[in-house]
C-alpha cells in the first residue's frame, strides 16, 4: 500500500511535546488518571481492580458497547465495533466499503485520513470545499459530486478545524443523497457533544441505515490515552466487513483501556459538562482576543468542538507560526499541514492552559 505522509501527525510528532503550549490542539484537557478513577461506580471499580490483563473481545467490552450505544437513540449493542482510536476506525471503514476505481466525495477542509486512506485504496476522491465566509458546506455541491461510482460520502460535524456544525436539514439531504446513490454516509462525529453555542446534531447512524457514525474517547471526554473509538452503523453487511478486517489489525482493544472507557462514559454528563466549562470560559477569553487583534486575525467564532480556523490576515503563517514556536514556545498549525490553501491556522481552545497561551502569543503579537 502507497499513502502519502500524514503530514499533520508529522508535525505534531517534531514539536507537540517539545513545547511548552501546544495551542493548536483539538482535544478537551485530559484527565488524570486519579481523577478519572476517582468517578468510578462500584462495578466499574470492581472490573479495575480485578481486571485480567489478556486477550479481550474482538468487537469489545460488552458493558462498554452497552454505553456506547446508550449515545444513540435507534441503535444496539451490536450495531456498535470498538477500535483502538478513531483512526483505526477510519482506515478500516475505508477499506470495507472502497476498492480502486470506486468514488468518494469529502467535505473540505477535513482530516487528512478521512480522504488519503481513499486515495491510497485507488478511489477517487472529490473535495468540496466549505464556505470560508462561514464554513458551512454546500450540500448542493455535494449532490453535484455524486457519480455513478460514488460508494462514499464523507462529513465531520462538529467540524474540525473550523468548529462549525452542519445544519439537521442539510444532514437530512446528505442521507437522501446517500441513500438515492445507495452510498455510505460517513460521518465523522468525534467532536460530539461539544456543541457549545449550537443544538446537538443527531447522529447519523441514527437517521439512516446506510450511515456510520465515528466516535471517540479523545476529545469531549478528554481520554485520548484510553485509545478507544468506534462506529455505529445499522448497515449489517458493513458491519461484517468491519469485524473481518479488524482481525487483520489490532484484533481487540487494551483491557484497561477498556474499563478505563467505561468510566468515563458512565459519568459523561460530569464529564462533559467539564469538557464544556473548559471551552467555553476559553472561547470566552478568544474571543476578547480576537478582537483586540482584529487587525491581525479574522475568523469566524465556533459554535462546536473545541478549535477555530483563523486567518492571519498580514499574511505568512508559516513563518510566522514558525517564529512564535521558536521565540515562545507555543504552537499552532497552519492550513498548509492540512494541505489548505491561505494563511488560516488551527488554533485549538479545549485545554487549561489556553490563557497562558494566549498571553505568550499577545507577547509575541507586541513584539512584532
Amino acid at each position: 500500500m502507497l499513502i502519502a505522509d500524514f503530514a499533520l501527525e508529522r508535525y505534531f510528532a517534531r514539536w507537540e511535546f517539545a513545547v511548552r503550549h501546544v495551542l493548536c490542539a483539538s482535544d478537551v484537557e485530559p484527565y488524570r488518571l486519579t481523577e478519572l478513577l476517582a468517578l468510578a461506580d462500584e462495578d466499574s471499580r470492581r472490573r479495575w481492580d480485578e481486571l485480567r490483563l489478556g486477550y479481550t473481545e474482538s468487537l469489545g467490552l460488552p458493558a462498554l458497547r452497552d454505553e456506547i450505544a446508550a449515545l444513540y437513540t435507534t441503535l444496539e449493542r451490536d450495531d456498535v465495533i470498538t477500535f483502538a482510536g478513531a483512526q483505526e476506525g477510519v482506515f478500516l471503514a475505508m477499506h470495507a466499503s472502497l476498492s480502486a476505481g470506486d468514488h468518494v466525495v469529502v467535505e473540505w477542509p477535513a482530516y487528512q485520513s478521512l480522504h488519503e486512506v481513499a486515495r491510497s485504496i485507488g478511489a477517487q476522491v472529490t473535495l468540496v470545499p466549505l464556505d470560508p465566509a462561514t464554513w458551512s458546506l454546500d450540500v448542493d455541491a455535494v449532490a453535484a459530486a455524486m457519480r455513478p461510482n460514488t460508494r462514499m460520502i464523507v462529513v465531520n460535524s462538529p467540524h474540525s478545524p473550523t468548529g462549525s456544525q452542519l445544519q439537521p436539514a442539510q444532514l437530512e439531504r446528505l442521507v437522501s443523497i446517500a441513500e438515492l446513490h445507495g452510498a455510505t454516509l460517513f460521518s465523522d462525529e468525534v467532536y460530539r457533544f461539544l456543541e457549545h453555542s449550537a443544538p446537538p446534531l443527531a447522529p447519523a447512524a441514527d437517521r439512516s441505515p446506510r450511515a456510520a457514525s465515528l466516535g471517540v474517547m479523545s476529545k469531549a471526554f478528554g481520554l485520548a490515552g484510553v485509545r478507544i473509538g468506534w462506529i455505529a452503523t445499522r448497515d449489517r453487511e458493513l458491519h461484517r466487513r468491519l469485524v473481518s478486517l479488524k482481525d487483520y489489525t489490532t484484533i481487540c482493544n487494551a483491557a484497561p483501556s477498556e474499563v478505563l472507557a467505561l468510566i468515563g462514559l458512565r459519568k459523561r454528563e460530569q464529564v462533559v459538562a467539564r469538557a464544556l466549562t473548559i471551552v467555553r470560559a476559553n472561547l470566552a477569553l478568544l474571543d476578547a482576543f480576537m478582537a483586540r487583534h482584529d487587525d491581525v486575525f479574522e475568523w469566524v467564532k465556533p459554535c462546536a468542538g473545541s478549535a477555530c480556523f483563523p486567518r492571519l490576515t498580514i499574511g505568512g503563517i508559516d513563518q510566522f507560526a514558525a517564529d512564535l514556536v521558536e521565540e515562545e514556545g507555543v504552537l499552532l498549525r497552519p492550513a498548509s499541514q492540512f494541505g489548505y490553501a491561505g494563511d488560516y491556522f488551527r488554533l485549538g481552545y479545549g485545554r487549561a492552559d489556553m490563557p497562558q497561551a494566549l498571553a505568550r502569543l499577545e507577547a509575541f503579537l507586541a513584539r512584532r
